[in-house]
């Protein structure tokens, strides 16, 4: 069954969070749920609830993680002190069907830590990745899982501020690989969370995404790389894969531009160098389209898992957009 309604997290101007659940009725929608809560809310996710429940998981500017039943949103069904202040990103695995193993949410903040939430066990993380110190903390801006392909293995992706990415382990508890862009990560993404690693894309300030081949890690050479620089010269806010079509990805532009990329594959993913360890061979990426959608940055953006081409976006001119992307079975 198709769904034909979305949620909207937010801050009022009284500084109080929302979360407001619209409908698509034709061509109009329909606001039928509205509910204040005391902290502005800054990123919530599904990934972690079943098919049936739908329960949003969200964090907010006190660093607060809570998750709410949407039927009854008075009062949330689970709640945790996850991070000292702001939780600046959420993702979820092993729910809705995606991934294999525990439903759990992954946190990041703007006091470093990466922390892995299980439901069941309350007040602590199942695993937290803490900086080094407090002084050598930096904003962790964006959390991605995947690797999710059975039930033991399963990663999480963090950017932050100054351009870091982290590939940690949750088998092994340790960090897989880390590298560095040269500015700050805004959006990241595996191109699908229930599969062994195939590549991921990290969006940053400064107009420029990365595309990185994961299916071969070379020992001192990490994985191979892609990197795009877009014309407009602003931030690329974040990034996110079409469900159906895992080639196909959006970037979200600081100039109020949305622009659809697909991905294509070298003819041979792998080589071997002079000591016969195998490196990764990158692909190149082809822009399909690219419009302006708005006056302002679009800074969210989400695809409908069940109609493909159907998304709804939000920006800094306060303002949501559905929009429908046609003939992506064609690409």
């Amino acid at each position: 069954m198709v769904c034909a309604r979305f949620v909207l997290l937010g801050s009022t101007a009284r500084t109080t969070g929302t979360i407001q659940v619209y409908e698509l009725n034709g061509s109009e929608l329909n606001k039928v749920v509205e509910s204040e809560k005391p902290t502005s809310v800054k990123c919530g996710t599904f990934g972690s609830s079943s098919l049936i429940d739908r329960q949003l998981a969200t964090g907010d500017f006190k660093g607060n993680l809570h998750i709410w039943d949407l039927e009854k949103l008075s009062v949330p069904v689970f709640s945790a002190i996850a991070h000292d202040s702001i939780i600046n990103a959420i993702d979820g695995c092993g729910g809705l069907g995606i991934g294999y193993g525990a439903p759990e949410m992954v946190t990041g903040g703007r006091d470093g830590r990466v922390c892995v939430w299980d439901q069941r066990q309350k007040d602590d993380p199942v695993i937290a990745f803490e900086p080094e110190s407090r002084e050598a903390a930096r904003d962790c801006w964006t959390v991605a899982f995947g690797n999710s392909y059975n039930d033991e293995e399963r990663c999480v992706l963090a950017g932050y501020d100054n351009g870091d990415i982290k590939l940690f382990d949750l088998r092994t508890c340790n960090v897989r690989w880390e590298t560095s862009t040269d500015n700050g990560v805004c959006g990241i993404q595996f191109d699908r969370k229930d599969i062994k690693m195939n590549k991921c894309v990290a969006t940053t300030l400064e107009s420029k995404f990365h595309v990185f081949d994961l299916r071969t890690q070379h020992p001192e050479k990490g994985f191979a790389c892609l990197t795009e620089k877009m014309s407009h010269g602003s931030t690329i806010w974040g990034v996110k894969h079409l469900p159906q079509n895992r080639e196909i990805f959006t970037v979200l532009g600081g100039d109020g531009s949305l622009s659809l990329y697909k991905y294509n594959y070298p003819e041979q993913r792998s080589l071997k160098d002079m000591e016969g360890k195998a490196y990764g061979i990158v692909g190149k990426v082809n822009l399909l389209s690219s419009a302006i959608m708005s006056t302002q940055p679009i800074n969210c953006f989400d695809w409908s898992p069940d109609k493909e081409g159907l998304a709804v976006m939000g920006s800094f001119d306060q303002c949501v957009r559905v929009v429908i992307i046609t003939k992506l079975h064609k690409q």
